[in-house]
């Protein structure tokens, strides 16, 4: 659980490094409001400035009063042309909270979600929703809510919504906090969205390159042609064996259990070795002959070949 606050001009002048020093680890700021570019907040660049200088993680927020899904469209064009330039560690939130907009109804409400967080992830940002707990039961669709990255308002002693997985719960208005004059907005976050925002490439970062291997990784060896090697000595033996296999990638036990079935397996004599003892009768005749040496391990052909060119010389 990460401990966060979210600021508008409402907060006056901030002092970002007492807020910082207070135990909090990340702010949303109040970007703007409406489909105007006009319609920053007043506070938006300094407190997106001086949040940085203390080594805050951000997300933003606008406010929106869209009366359709093309004035949505619009809010998130000037949205996007306030953040623009900017890195955000958090989601850019879609504010949903005036009454005008709930009293058109779900699809409405549905609509104008889309439309915005849609422009957003659009032009390569971590869009969210922001909304209080029991509009988003009664107004907003469940699969909707669940597109985006959630911010849930509810101020009570634990969060009561269980539609969707949400990452960041606003549980009080009434906050106080060293560095900023008055009540502040406190927030829990449940998300390590600095790590999907930079992995991902939105809000303003680069995607994370892949690394690549210089050189070839080496062709993994054969459990048979390990368990020879450990029998020939160049794995060294008791844990300091088992560290080495380990370590260069291969399971110990399945090598082990080689070594052990090869070890107590007599070791095979040579074909002219057999073939001389078939001939001094040593391996019976016919199917007997053969039953024998195939179990034995050996290759009754090669045997048998052996020996009809020794009895011709």
């Amino acid at each position: 659980m990460i401990k966060g606050i979210d600021v508008s001009s409402w907060q006056g002048n901030i002092d970002f490094g007492k807020v910082k020093a207070s135990g909090i680890d990340f702010v949303i700021i109040r970007a703007g409001y409406g489909r105007e570019t006009r319609q920053n907040d007043n506070c938006f660049e300094r407190n997106y400035r001086n949040a940085k200088a203390a080594g805050l993680d951000m997300g933003a927020y606008w406010y929106s009063y869209a009366d359709s899904a093309e004035d949505a469209v619009k809010e998130a064009k000037a949205c996007m042309e306030a953040i623009k330039g900017k890195k955000f560690e958090y989601p850019i939130y879609f504010d949903l909270e005036e009454q005008s907009q709930f009293a058109k109804g779900r699809n409405f409400c549905d609509s104008i979600i889309k439309a915005f967080c849609g422009e957003l992830e659009k032009n390569g940002y971590l869009a969210g929703l922001y909304c209080s707990t029991y509009y988003l039961n009664n107004y907003i669709s469940n699969s909707v809510a669940g597109k985006y990255a959630l911010w849930v308002a509810q101020y009570n002693y634990r969060c009561t919504y269980t539609a969707n997985k949400y990452g960041i719960w606003q549980y009080s208005s009434e906050g106080r906090i060293n560095g900023i004059s008055g009540n502040v907005d406190m927030d829990y976050c449940y998300t390590d969205y600095p790590n999907i925002v930079k992995n991902g490439g939105y809000n303003g970062y680069k995607k994370a390159a892949k690394k690549t291997t210089t050189t070839a990784t080496k062709a993994k060896k054969t459990v048979d042609e390990l368990a020879k090697e450990v029998i020939a000595g160049k794995w060294s033996a008791g844990d300091e064996r088992k560290q080495k296999l380990t370590t260069a990638g291969y399971d110990y036990s399945k090598v082990q259990a080689r070594v052990t079935e090869l070890m107590a397996k007599p070791t095979l004599k040579s074909v002219d070795e057999i073939a001389k003892e078939v001939i001094q009768g040593k391996w019976g005749n016919g199917d007997e002959r053969k039953q024998k040496l195939i179990s034995s391990g050996y290759d009754y052909g090669k045997v048998q070949a052996k020996v009809n060119e020794l009895m011709k010389k």
